[in-house]
């Protein structure tokens, strides 16, 4: 069993660099993919980036490529999102998730764990 708990969400301005993290509970959190997914009002859930399990690969949406960095320390249970070059379009509920699958990738149809969410709102 994993918990995830998300942070660092909050209004930032266009251009911004807020940086999300995702801290999990559970000794074997090093065994498990982590995957950021976003939602943003009236719109379906979106993949951002996926790390694997040692954060040998790494995988972007198209729409973040260039300007969103996801990274991890698992001496620390922590994965992270560093955002840059905000835009308005970023505005959305980010989530964590984590899979059992160690190399699960963006085509990865099934997420076991998620986290409560965390608001980050771009202001043009």
């Amino acid at each position: 069993q994993v918990q995830l708990v998300e942070s660092g969400g909050r209004l930032v301005q266009a251009g911004g660099s807020p940086r999300l993290s995702c801290a999990a509970s559970g000794r074997t959190f090093s065994s498990y993919a982590i995957c950021w997914f976003r939602q943003a009002p009236g719109k379906e859930r979106e993949f951002v980036a996926t790390i694997t399990w040692n954060g040998g690969r790494l995988y972007y949406a198209d729409s973040v490529k260039g300007r969103f960095t996801i990274s991890r320390d698992n001496a620390k249970n922590t994965v992270y999102l560093q955002m840059n070059s905000l835009k308005p379009e970023d505005t959305a509920v980010y989530y964590c998730a984590a899979s059992t699958n160690a190399m699960a990738t963006m085509w990865t149809p099934k997420w076991d764990y998620w986290g409560q969410g965390t608001q980050v709102t771009v202001s043009s």
